[in-house]
């Protein structure tokens, strides 16, 4: 193989909306910078996602400086959306977590609530150093995440996507490949390596920042989601079922944590230090 490196950068400023693709990001402690800082929830303060709604994938959250958002959907007019003040907070419960976040303005809440047909609320993660601790088995004492699923970014590569989709072709359901990285919803992509090389990497530095590999990725229906129309099918659950199955995980791409701060720019060499 060649010799990997950086060849996309992803952020989902709304976690379960459509996400933005970058050229370089900063690496901060808890992911990288905008990403999944903002969230909906439900009446009991439960956190939306693709999972039940998959109309989510459609709604897109152009970040804007200063960490506010445009929020577009189809038949929606934009709507731009500040930062809320930290007045007071409001419980987020996210899988197992309960964090606290910031209540945005109620036209925000009206707008989505109206898109998906849902009586839902638009949460800011005001302060992502000190609101949700990482899964202690795989974390260090004061290492936080912000509202995505478990771990500050996810990273996947080009060439075990290629071979996902090889084994789609080969399967019941080939018209349904091959698919886009998208349905994985990576912060990193990385080139130049074997198929699944990342299955035994523990530590890796990207340009200048250093990360730690804390778990494998296991996956879930919203892999099945076109990213482009909201449509399910039955890939690459099925596939992942039959040669990625690690216990009673579907497993797809590495989760990281963070060692150091910095900027990750595309093209920055991924070298492998453990």
């Amino acid at each position: 193989m060649g010799n990997p490196s950086l060849h996309s950068i992803h952020v989902h400023p709304l976690k379960a909306a459509r996400g933005v693709a970058l050229h370089e990001a900063v690496v901060e402690p808890w992911g990288l910078a905008g990403d999944r800082r903002w969230v909906l929830v439900d009446e009991a303060g439960k956190v939306i996602t693709q999972r039940p709604h998959p109309r989510m994938a459609l709604a897109a959250a152009e970040p804007l400086p200063g960490g506010g958002l445009v929020l577009s959907a189809p038949g929606r007019e934009p709507l731009t959306v500040t930062v809320p003040e930290p007045a007071g907070t409001t419980t987020v419960e996210i899988w197992r977590d309960k964090v606290e976040g910031v209540l945005a303005g109620s036209a925000a809440h009206a707008w989505f609530s109206d898109y998906l047909g849902l009586d839902v609320r638009l949460v800011h993660l005001d302060d992502p150093a000190t609101r949700r601790p990482i899964d202690p088995e795989y974390a260090r004492p004061g290492e936080t995440v912000s509202f995505a699923d478990g771990y500050p970014l996810l990273l996947t590569t080009l060439a075990s996507l290629d071979a996902v989709n090889s084994l789609i072709a080969q399967g019941d359901h080939p018209d349904e490949g091959p698919l886009p990285m998208n349905r994985f919803r990576p912060n990193v992509v990385v080139a130049g390596t074997g198929a699944w090389a990342e299955d035994d990497w523990r530590r890796i530095a990207i340009g200048e920042v250093t990360f730690r590999v804390a778990k494998m990725c296991g996956r879930c229906v919203v892999t099945t989601t076109d990213q482009g129309t909201a449509e399910r099918g039955r890939e690459p659950l099925r596939t992942l079922g039959r040669h990625r199955r690690f216990g009673d995980k579907l497993v797809f791409g590495q989760n990281l944590v963070p060692e150091s701060v910095g900027t990750v720019r595309i093209g920055d060499p991924v070298r492998v230090l453990a």
